[in-house]
């Protein structure tokens, strides 16, 4: 084994330990890969960036903006509300239905979409049924990460293993040349959760986000969050500092850890509350409604000489009336994740005041300055409607869980819903009888979102998770590097020793196995950048076909259902369902295993070995 092998294997190794670690974003690691494979040149400049180039990125770019066309017209939710309208008495046919209608979306849009859609859905379903929360949301994770086998698009596992053997010079997997094999997934995933898997799912808990379907009272948010008298009144008295001032200049999250959520001020013989934005100035006669513990309130009440008074219904129902509140959940894509309530800025970015956050089911407290924000987390915020009809439309971002009735809905683009589903359409139709190639179809179908106005160019920008194109690009030249180096062939050699002997079979279940483990805690894209061109050279070796090899490598990395890290939609459905981690090796390991079988005799029906 030469120096530059080791160096390889090394970095390779590295790279799944900070995969797996959490501690370093994915992207970083990919360009420390490219900057590491470069340097010490095992690969030239060209060669170290020459993932950036590939089809596969461009391919997976078009995606997103495609489902942000259908997500800001509507079109995705619009599926959820129908579902919610032919739901049944039964339950076992609402979870059927439910698991496949979001992996049918999900074979079309990104998983974390779908999910995100139907959290709220969820909720009001198992209302109506007299269920908890916890019962629908771990299936319908699972239903999400199945769907994305039934199409190319479905997700970027099956677009590498489809670019890899291009590469080759081999043909390549077509649009539904998924769909076989993830259609019997599919129902074996289904049966296995009517029958045996939702009795797995804890029946104790409530989730860790009440259900949107009940009325809530401003008690029942103080309740969840923690808040329960940690809510004060404040008079503003003509000797206060804070005459005159405006809520941006008083910095009083800062200086006391208290938060004003809304100022009450009279107007004509009428009591009005807005809510206190950073450009809202302070009157002497204005009411304070801050949050914050009693030690931190009776400290700024003495400091800023304001009388204190009590939390009356009157007041309380007042601030129901005119005041806003809702609950926000962090998706994976949320900028304001890893940043704490001070910077984030959430009241001069968004015009909402964070009065709490609950984490994996549990309320923080009342939020200070310096309380880290983290994906999954739920927040009480509250302010204007119109701020949280707009915070609504930012669904990338945030998943407002529950608002009033209303305003349940938000579509940016609601009246370009028929654009979204014809582009849509057209580019299924381009794909499916390949009239054009891939890259081409779904630049075009991106481009006609855009040009259709379904999407603004600022939106189908942000749309792009570019943490995962980059992870892709980076990691792309990894192998290259083993191929380089002599590595792969290495590895390949010592798979075929371990599996040889048992035949065509035993490799695919070996691969199958290998991509599925790894897949628990790295990411499902890198663990099949790495895997594929492995997989490629064992069944050369091993004269077995490198489609059917592949096809059961691509099935592998969406059985990511044994951990909530796992993937973004087992973390997604964390906190609102109040899951523990025992619960998803619980309901998901089963479930890994009958994927296992299914993929091992439905693989070499299709593509024989």
């Amino acid at each position: 084994m030469t120096a530059e092998i080791l160096f390889v294997f090394g970095l390779l190794a590295a790279a799944i330990v900070l995969f797996a670690s959490d501690r370093v974003r994915l992207d970083i690691v990919a360009v420390l890969v490219v900057l590491a494979l470069a340097i010490s040149g095992i690969l030239s400049g060209r060669e170290a960036v020459a993932g950036f180039g590939e089809p596969i990125v461009l391919i997976i770019g078009g995606l997103f903006v495609v489902g942000e066309g259908l997500f800001r017209t509507g079109v995705a939710y619009a599926v959820g509300q129908w579902m919610m309208g032919v739901a049944g008495a039964s339950w076992n046919k609402l979870l059927i239905l439910v698991m496949l209608v979001v992996a049918l979306l999900s074979a079309f849009v990104t998983s974390t979409g779908a999910v995100a859609i139907f959290i709220p859905i969820a909720f009001a379903l198992a209302a109506k049924a007299g269920h908890a929360p916890s019962h629908l949301l771990i299936p319908i994770a699972f239903a999400s990460l199945i769907g994305g086998m039934l199409t190319l698009i479905g997700t970027p596992p099956n677009i590498v293993v489809t670019t890899a053997l291009a590469r080759e010079g081999l043909e390549p997997f077509h649009f539904f040349s998924f769909t076989p094999i993830g259609a019997l997934v599919l129902v074996a995933g289904i049966a296995y959760m009517a029958l045996f898997g939702q009795f797995l799912l804890p029946k104790d808990r409530t989730g860790g986000v009440p259900s949107p379907a009940d009325e809530r009272t401003m008690r029942d948010f103080a309740e969840a969050y923690g808040l329960i008298g940690k809510v004060h009144r404040f008079r503003i008295k003509r000797e206060s500092q804070l005459a005159d001032k405006t809520i941006a200049d008083v910095r009083l999250r800062t200086r006391y850890g208290v938060t004003v959520a809304a100022i009450e001020r009279s107007a004509r013989l009428v009591d009005v509350v807005k809510p206190a934005l950073v450009n809202t100035a302070i009157e002497v006669g204005d009411i304070l409604y801050v949050t914050g513990d009693d030690a931190a309130a009776a400290e700024f009440a003495r400091s800023e000489r304001l009388d204190p008074l009590p939390l009356e219904e009157r007041a309380i129902r007042l601030v129901q009336r005119e005041l806003g509140f809702a609950e926000v959940l962090l998706t994976p894509e949320s900028e304001v994740a890893g940043h704490t309530v001070r910077h984030a800025q959430f009241r001069e970015r968004h015009g909402l005041s964070v009065l709490g956050v609950r984490r994996k089911g549990k309320a923080i407290g009342p939020v200070l300055a310096d309380t880290r924000l983290e994906f999954g987390d739920s927040l009480l915020v509250a302010g204007s409607w119109h701020d949280i009809r707009q915070l609504q439309g930012r669904a990338k971002e945030f998943l407002v869980l529950d608002v009033p009735a209303e305003i349940k809905e938000v579509a940016p683009a609601r009246t370009r819903a028929p654009y979204a589903i014809l582009v849509t359409l057209g580019m299924l139709l381009l794909l499916t009888f390949e009239v054009v190639d891939n890259v081409t179809g779904i630049l075009l179908a991106a481009v006609a979102m855009v040009l259709s106005r379904c999407v603004s160019m600022e939106e189908a920008y942000k749309a792009i998770n570019w943490q995962s194109l980059v992870l892709i690009a980076g990691m792309l030249p990894m192998a290259t590097a083993l191929e380089k180096t002599g590595g792969m062939e290495l590895i390949i050699d010592g798979l075929v020793a371990a599996v040889g002997s048992y035949g065509p079979m035993a490799l695919l279940a070996g691969l199958f196995v290998i991509t599925s483990v790894f897949s628990q805690f790295v990411s499902n894209t890198a663990t099949t950048v790495l895997v594929a061109p492995i997989a490629i050279g064992a069944a050369e070796t091993m004269g077995v076909s490198p489609h059917a090899v592949l096809m059961a490598v691509a099935i592998a990395a969406s059985t990511a259902f044994a951990t909530p890290v796992a993937s973004p939609v087992n973390t997604l459905v964390l906190g609102p369902g109040n899951y523990r981690f025992n619960d998803f090796v619980k309901v998901g390991v089963p479930l890994q295993v009958l994927a296992l079988i299914v993929a091992m005799l439905a693989v070499p029906v299709f593509f024989p070995l």
